[in-house]
């Protein structure tokens, strides 16, 4: 089922936290990408559905740099293909020592309307792709073409992405700390829980902030809380 609407939008005004706590009440405990960091954090959050490319090692017979001259060569294919409001999802082996694009071709996805990019290794061009209003998260820079490490193989299948198994259609969520990936299926789900997570912890940061102990507030172990709370959500309108 496409992600909706509704729950795109619920999905950019939640953390990745907040996500992640969210996936681990359900048992899902390695859906948080490793190690990658977006390059402009005040690009906001990413929200998308993932579309995928799997890398392998590079075999150097089948991988010269004139691969690129076939229009049907994945990676190309992946950035001309990738539906717009799609993250393109790049299993790179968690191995940033070789490219998985630059900035030409973040730059042309931006335009064609994607929500973003991940890779778990690293860009090319790195402070020209921060300059963009667009989401791209990374390993770390790197300047070799991805040609020397990486052979871009399939597009549109299961990966691993930093640890984290990505299916093609699983939601992707980013924002300044990294991104998560949402199932699917429980996609709605997760985003309504996550709203309502968000607004319980917006009230306890605000009586936090007036010098109320943790204890009994959070979690609300103490009855007075929950009531409090629903005062406070009638307050504000949530």
């Amino acid at each position: 089922m496409p992600l909706s609407p509704d729950t795109r939008a619920k999905l950019k005004t939640v953390s990745t936290a907040t996500l992640t706590t969210a996936l681990f009440k359900r048992g899902l405990r390695s859906q948080f990408v490793q190690d990658v960091r977006p390059l402009n954090p005040a690009a906001g959050t990413m929200v998308g559905e993932a579309y995928t490319l799997r890398t392998i090692p590079a075999r150097e017979d089948l991988n010269p740099i004139g691969v690129f001259q076939n229009r049907a060569h994945p990676q190309r294919k992946a950035i001309e293909e990738c539906p717009p409001g799609a993250v393109l999802v790049i299993d790179s082996r968690k191995n940033a020592r070789a490219a998985s694009a630059g900035a030409i071709l973040v730059t042309r996805l931006m335009m064609r309307g994607a929500a973003g990019i991940v890779t778990d290794g690293g860009f090319r061009d790195a402070a020209e792709i921060a300059a963009l209003d667009f989401p791209a998260f990374h390993h770390r820079p790197t300047a070799p073409t991805n040609l020397t490490l990486h052979q871009a193989i399939e597009i549109g299948v299961p990966i691993g992405c930093g640890d984290a198994p990505v299916f093609p259609g699983d939601v992707m969520v980013g924002d300044a700390d990294g991104v998560v990936v949402v199932p699917a299926a429980i996609a709605d789900a997760i985003a309504d829980e996550a709203v309502e997570m968000t607004a319980f912890e917006d009230f306890v940061i605000g009586r936090v902030r007036e010098g109320r102990s943790i204890l009994g507030l959070y979690p609300p172990t103490d009855p007075a809380t929950t009531e409090d709370f629903a005062r406070w959500r009638k307050e504000q309108g949530r």
